[in-house]
């Protein structure tokens, strides 16, 4: 079995999901934006992964232009973000992002990090007009990623661990295909 980790990293949480990954399967790691589907299509498995941004998932795009070419590989993905893991969340993160001939491939959270100093100068303000916006509210009614986003505030804070993969490397070794809607 011959597989490929794409991944879309913004601030490097991603990229170190996807390296970790690289390490436990032998998969080749590249970032998406390099990837040619050409380059892709030779392999058995795909492992896309990207974080979260306004409800996308980074590097999607990529399926959603070349899936028709790659219907009949086994593509798994994973999105990171900064929030804890929320189930009603995340079900319609995947429900916004995976639609169509995306819609039996498989998705994982990982939670990742939260660095405003590292941020670029748009992230950062408008964290900070998120933030002011969540303050109006009662800290008590607060959704799993606003009680985050505020408990995090100018820290910098690294949730990535490694116990995020087990999901995806059982997904890996799975006897499901994409393509079988599996």
């Amino acid at each position: 079995m011959t597989g490929i980790i794409l991944y879309q990293s913004k601030y490097g949480a991603t990229k170190k999901y996807a390296t970790w990954l690289s390490q436990q399967t032998g998969f080749s790691c590249m970032e998406t934006k390099k990837a040619t589907v050409q380059q892709i299509e030779t392999f058995d498995v795909i492992v896309l992964g990207g974080g979260i941004y306004a409800s996308g998932i980074a590097g999607l795009s990529f399926l959603k232009k070349n899936i028709h070419k790659l219907h009949t590989k086994k593509i798994i993905t994973f999105c990171v973000g900064a929030s804890p893991y929320e189930e009603n969340m995340f079900q319609q993160l995947v429900a916004h992002n995976f639609k169509g001939d995306l819609s039996n491939i498989p998705c994982f959270y990982c939670r990742g990090a939260w660095d405003m100093d590292a941020m670029n100068f748009v992230d950062k303000n408008l964290c900070k007009l998120l933030r002011k916006t969540i303050e109006k509210k009662n800290p008590e009614e607060y959704e799993v990623w606003e009680k985050a986003l505020m408990e995090a505030g100018d820290a910098a804070c690294d949730w990535t661990d490694e116990r995020y993969l087990q999901p995806i490397i059982a997904e890996i070794h799975s006897s499901k295909n994409y393509h079988e809607g599996g």
